[in-house]
């Protein structure tokens, strides 16, 4: 009893260790994709007021690319919002159910795993010679320098979730640590409600709760 104890107690440490990592890796993400927005607006302005276009508009656009697509994938994950087979593990209970986020989990350790590899050799290919985009001649490397360490990221979110899986397996009966349930439509989007507004909503339910006292 104690053990399992000590083996939550260090998952959940692991599982809050990795929340700020994700939340900043998804809020630059986030920042990147806002900011291309506004470089878009100053493009067409640029472009149609002024006729002179951006310099390397369309090279920061591609370079732009990687973070906006993967840095807030373990995010996603930890949340459970990627997308998932629920039509047949939804039907799944008890150590079934564990057994086949074991499954799923492993398979995507692997994925990623490699992506993490090749996406490390790139980098550093790019970094050693210099690669740069054709028309502005911008450095490439920093962008791809995002896609390991997004995958990284990932990666370790996907571990705490096999570590979560795979003592649920053991014991279903135990509280739920570092893994992800599958949520209907409305959970999902009152979930999304409360991570975007936080103790606003929070807060209204109480007063609309004492309102009716």
């Amino acid at each position: 009893m104690i053990k399992s104890q000590e083996n939550a107690g260090r998952l959940g440490a692991a599982d809050r260790l990795l929340v700020p990592v994700e939340d900043a890796a998804n809020l630059l993400a986030a920042c990147a994709i806002f900011l291309l927005m506004v470089l878009g607006v100053a493009q067409i302005v640029s472009r149609t007021v002024f006729n002179a276009p951006i310099e390397g508009y369309i090279d920061l656009v591609e370079l732009s690319m990687a973070g906006m697509a993967f840095l807030g994938a373990a995010y996603c994950q930890r949340i459970g919002a990627h997308i998932r087979m629920e039509l047949l593990v939804g039907r799944l209970h008890g150590r079934a159910l564990w057994a086949a986020e074991i499954f799923g989990t492993v398979v995507g350790l692997m994925i990623i795993g490699v992506l993490v590899w090749y996406g490390g050799e790139h980098f550093w290919r790019s970094y050693t010679l210099g690669d740069s985009t054709i028309d502005a001649e911008l450095p490439v490397w920093p962008s791809k320098l995002l896609v390991p360490v997004a995958f990284s990221i990932w990666f370790l979110r996907l571990s705490v979730q096999l570590w979560g899986s795979m003592r649920m397996f053991v014991d279903p009966q135990r509280d739920p640590v570092g893994v992800i349930f599958v949520k209907g439509s409305a959970e999902q989007a009152e979930d999304e409600m409360h991570d975007a507004m936080g103790g606003d909503i929070a807060e209204g339910e109480a007063s609309q709760s004492g309102d009716g006292k």
